[in-house]
């Protein structure tokens, strides 16, 4: 009798558990109070609802349209792809087609497909480092190797080190821009020179664009999908949570050829079916109404950069660094003798600030190699960043030998 290997575990078992939920197991160690209260800095997600016109247009909408309680189309309702399109085109000046447009539940699941839809087992796909957690959590769970490109002291990432880690099975580079951990907004220079090499390899560049909403700059983010042919070597991806604040309603889009849309349906069919009705009936409706709102919004976040940036100049003397700030994030390094994860923890328990440490965003080899954390402040209005420097001014830690004298 042939017996069965029962204690083989699935595929999730290959990656970290979800980091956001780990460091959130770390406040049951602490009691806030009114004097000290908790300063959560530690996920990068809007707390506030919806804008209220968009409130009441939902709420109309659930009771007056059957439509958005049935399935829909896989690849997105037609009138939000046409809206999608043409804003990617005055967006980018460039002509974007609804065919070229999917609607996914939130950016993750656009990657968790594009991903799908281009690689398989023993496949690799180039990530500068720190990353953005989950995705490579998606590519560790799939068997996909996860070829770490470290970036250079200014959060970039360089084209010549990403050739150098390109073979034969490498399907893509995947850039995050403004990135998420390190907020470093990439140069439209730095993406041409990602997209000739992708271009000149054969593989895919994706370029994760959720916090695009938020860039310091006017105009078009870069040029790269005005290039002929530029879908076929680039895959962007995007997110309405972060600009409209519908992250529970998780509506995300693609932007790449219809070739590989065609592939992709047949992932969101196999896990969705469809994104939530209700969600896309208020992303257009966000399209069409909110314009100047999603201005004033990405003026606020500019506002919370500038004030990070000059309240965290009382921290510089004593050892902390910038390393990268822009979007929704700053991404410091701390003078103190402690790896990441414990000073991360320390913090929580003697400071009552949840932040993520720098182990969450590179390989487990690097794990203890790095004293930076990521530092998510746009939940936080003035007073409260204020108030974490104000309490980081003087923790009693022993301070790393390259600091001393800082």
């Amino acid at each position: 009798m042939k017996h069965h290997n029962n204690t083989r575990k699935g595929r999730t078992a290959k990656t970290a558990p979800a980091p956001i939920k780990v460091a959130q197991t770390w406040l049951a160690t602490i009691s806030p109070t009114p004097d000290k209260p908790l300063i959560d800095v530690s996920q990068a997600a809007p707390t506030a609802p919806p804008h209220p016109d968009m409130l009441r247009h939902m709420s109309q909408r659930v009771l007056s349209e059957p439509s958005l309680h049935r399935y829909g189309p896989i690849l997105g309702n037609a009138a939000l792809r046409q809206a999608m399109a043409a804003h990617w085109t005055q967006s980018y000046q460039a002509d974007i087609s609804n065919q070229n447009v999917a609607i996914t539940s939130g950016c993750n699941q656009a990657f968790c497909a594009v991903v799908s839809a281009i690689a398989d087992q023993g496949d690799n796909i180039i990530l500068p480092r720190p990353w953005y957690f989950n995705h490579n959590m998606w590519l560790e769970m799939n068997d996909i190797e996860t070829r770490a490109l470290a970036c250079n002291a200014d959060m970039l990432p360089n084209p010549d080190h990403a050739a150098s880690l390109i073979d034969a099975n490498t399907k893509a580079i995947c850039l995050v821009t403004p990135n998420n951990p390190t907020g470093v907004e990439y140069p439209s220079s730095l993406l041409d020179a990602f997209y000739d090499l992708a271009r000149k390899h054969g593989i895919k560049l994706i370029l994760d664009e959720t916090y695009k909403d938020f860039r310091r700059g006017d105009g078009p983010p870069h040029r790269l999908v005005q290039n002929t042919d530029a879908l076929e070597t680039v895959i962007q991806l995007y997110s309405f949570s972060k600009v409209y604040r519908l992250m529970g309603h998780r509506i995300g889009a693609i932007i790449t050829s219809a070739t590989l849309l065609n592939e992709i349906e047949k992932f969101l069919d196999t896990v969705t079916i469809c994104a939530t009705p209700l969600g896309q009936d208020a992303a257009l409706f966000g399209l069409e109404h909110l314009t100047e709102w999603v201005e004033d919004q990405r003026q606020v976040i500019l506002s919370k950069q500038s004030i990070f940036r000059q309240a965290f100049t009382e921290l510089e003397p004593l050892g902390w660094r910038i390393l990268g700030c822009g979007a929704y994030f700053a991404y410091i390094s701390y003078p103190f003798d402690m790896i990441a994860t414990e000073f991360a923890q320390r913090l929580v328990e003697d400071q009552h600030i949840l932040a993520l440490p720098c182990d969450m965003f590179v390989p487990v080899s690097e794990h203890g190699k790095h004293r930076h954390l990521r530092i998510a402040f746009a939940n936080i209005d003035q007073s409260e960043i204020e108030k974490m420097v104000e309490r980081l001014t003087n923790l009693p830690y022993r301070l790393a030998p390259s600091a001393k004298g800082a």
